[in-house]
């Protein structure tokens, strides 16, 4: 008898194991998004989808995704948004309503988060944002979308005034290629710059897809101001620092709004990218935030490079964030709206909590690079490193 209850509890233990195994093999929770695989923004792309597919990889290598108590595992829907806004919106419809996924990670950049709002808000499908922010989808009281990013336009133009006064910047120099988030920081900026008593010596704009730069960056040097900010996307960033670099512009602070973090602009300009500040707001280094060296590992051993410092972590933290959520709420709608809504998420970048549309808990920040490496130099009370001027271009 004892022999046969043996085998019995054998069986019954087999046939669990089988069951569970089947589960989790028949039913994975599908994940969809857009992104650029091609086209001008797939360079920039590679970051996000990198750190997309080490969170699949790491929570599969777990047992799966925590759905309210079961673990289930993710598979991924991609598509290719061929870095064309205007098939952004489309390709969200298409996965809410012909794949059905059960969740969405988000597309690269603002313009993007920005074309799918519509179709967020119309299915009430949640979607935690990443590499994005906007005032004007949070004047629109979107409640589909979350920013885990500190970087909204009006934070980044009050700290950037401040920032300068305390570096003792008297006349800044001004070009915003004409974008959305682009165009949103320099509305902000503009009045925190005359609130600081900080001159703006020139106030450009160009149309995206421009592809000369002399005729601005020759009056920039012949003003000589304190600091140069190009409120820029990639395309026009590397445009930029080649202009730069030919005129030997000699302005001791020069920012670049998006771009340098990218993995492929510190292989594209070496040394050149030494001092110049741009948006950002994490490091691995940070003592407080001890996921962040685990992620920046992790991330090189998976893609055999560093992840740049702004949108691979916002990717991996936006994935952090709805996985959390998941376990708490499991997959409906409105569980998960109210889950992300309300809880406080541990990220690699800290604690993020959203009060409506924006991450209120992350300090805003400024990176710049140094010797290789993005530091944080701006507030100094989150700093890595202090900031140090632009010195001289590499030829």
């Amino acid at each position: 008898m004892k022999q046969k209850r043996g085998i019995l509890r054998l069986a019954v233990a087999a046939l669990a194991l089988c069951a569970s195994s089947v589960g989790l093999a028949a039913e994975p929770v599908r994940i969809g998004f857009g992104i650029s695989r091609t086209g001008e923004f797939a360079p920039t792309s590679a970051g996000p989808l990198a750190a997309y597919e080490l969170w699949r990889d790491q929570v599969n290598a777990k047992g799966g995704l925590d759905v309210a108590g079961t673990k289930r595992p993710v598979e991924f829907v991609i598509y290719d948004d061929q870095s064309d806004v205007g098939k952004e919106a489309a390709i969200y419809e298409k996965l809410i309503s012909n794949d059905k996924v059960d969740l969405l990670l988000s597309p690269w950049g603002s313009h993007n988060h920005f074309a799918i709002v519509g179709v967020l808000e119309k299915h009430g499908f949640p979607m935690v944002g990443s590499t994005a922010s906007s005032l004007q989808i949070r004047s629109l009281k979107a409640k589909n979308i979350w920013f885990p990013t500190s970087s909204m336009p009006d934070a980044h133009g009050k700290e950037m005034a401040k920032m300068l006064k305390d570096l003792g910047v008297k006349t800044v120099a001004v070009n915003t290629v004409q974008v959305g988030f682009p165009m949103e920081n320099r509305q902000e900026l503009l009045p925190a710059l005359k609130e600081a008593g900080i001159e703006v010596v020139l106030d450009r704009q160009y149309a995206p897809g421009v592809k000369d730069m002399t005729s601005t960056l020759t009056e920039i040097k012949r003003l000589q101001p304190d600091a140069v900010i190009n409120l820029s996307y990639p395309p026009d960033a590397i445009l930029y620092m080649r202009g730069a670099r030919e005129q030997d512009i000699k302005a001791p602070f020069q920012f670049l709004l998006v771009g340098p973090t990218a993995a492929f602009f510190s292989k594209m300009f070496g040394a050149n990218l030494d001092n110049i500040v741009t948006m950002g707001h994490w490091s691995p280094d940070k003592a407080d935030w001890p996921n962040a060296k685990a992620f920046f590992e992790a991330y090189q051993s998976k893609t055999g490079e560093a992840p740049d410092y702004l949108d691979a972590v916002l990717a991996y933290m936006s994935a952090e964030i709805l996985e959390q959520a998941v376990a708490k709420a499991g997959l409906d709608k409105d569980a998960l709206r109210k889950a992300i809504s309300s809880e406080t998420f541990s990220t690699i970048n800290g604690p993020v909590r959203f009060e409506g549309v924006q991450n209120v808990t992350t300090p805003t920040m400024f990176l710049q690079f140094q010797d290789g490496v993005a530091q944080i130099v701006h507030p100094p009370e989150m700093a890595t490193a202090k900031f140090q001027p632009k010195q001289k271009w590499e030829q």
